[in-house]
């Protein structure tokens, strides 16, 4: 017995095991972390705002808020006022980012539209394969800057001609709908929707059901 060393006290097994902890916890972490830029413009429809950001979070993703044109309170459509996180300039170094989401509101819609910034990150999302989610008005925002063309989509009814002129996109009238790395939904009432749509798609459906039912919503529909 004299010869006997239990490993358990071995110096090279205790750093063994440590190391190995330690892997498999930073493995862990970095499946499950997950990161999102909402973009924030004078104008926006607070509820979809506030709604995605919201779910979003619930469901375990790291959401940064992006204000246009900069960090300062933000004025949304029914005069709330909401403080981004940063400044829209500010967002490509907070990157990458696993989706891009846009919520709509006419005022919000045309400010992602005529922004260059936004255009380009856009353009750089759907480079890289990541997700691109818009609501309501904001999908106008996608045709400006020319993102998913040819992919399904669809908008708050009142976009629907905007949408279709030129045959650049197939248009759906579901509550959302999903082509490819591009999630499109309707307005304030399909907002719920929406952002357990994008809780499964970036994260997994099993969080997106668990989040659904936190909120004693039922999800996926059937």
């Amino acid at each position: 017995m004299s010869g006997y060393v239990d490993k358990r006290f071995s110096n090279c097994y205790a750093g063994a095991r440590r190391n190995q902890i330690f892997n498999s916890q930073f493995s862990n972490s970095c499946k499950m972390t997950k990161k999102a830029l909402v973009f924030l413009a004078p104008g926006a429809e607070e509820m979809e705002f506030v709604i995605s950001v919201d779910v979003l979070r619930r469901g375990g993703i790291s959401v940064v808020i992006a204000g246009l044109p900069d960090s300062n309170v933000i004025k949304c459509s029914r005069d709330v006022n909401v403080k981004p996180d940063i400044g829209i300039s500010e967002a490509s170094s907070q990157g990458p980012y696993d989706v891009l989401v846009l919520p709509g509101g006419l005022g919000g819609a045309k400010a992602l539209t005529e922004s260059k910034v936004v255009g380009e990150l856009l353009k750089e999302q759907e480079k890289a394969g990541n997700w691109i989610a818009a609501i309501c008005a904001a999908p106008t925002a996608l045709k400006a800057h020319g993102i998913g063309v040819g992919k399904a989509v669809t908008s708050y009814p009142a976009m629907k001609a905007q949408m279709e002129e030129g045959g650049s996109y197939n248009y759906k009238e579901d509550k959302v709908v999903v082509d490819g790395n591009l999630i499109t939904s309707r307005g304030p009432g399909t907002a719920f929707d929406f952002g357990l749509t994008i809780v499964d798609k970036v994260v997994g459906q099993e969080k997106a059901i668990e989040v659904a039912k936190g909120m004693l919503l039922s999800y996926p529909h059937v």
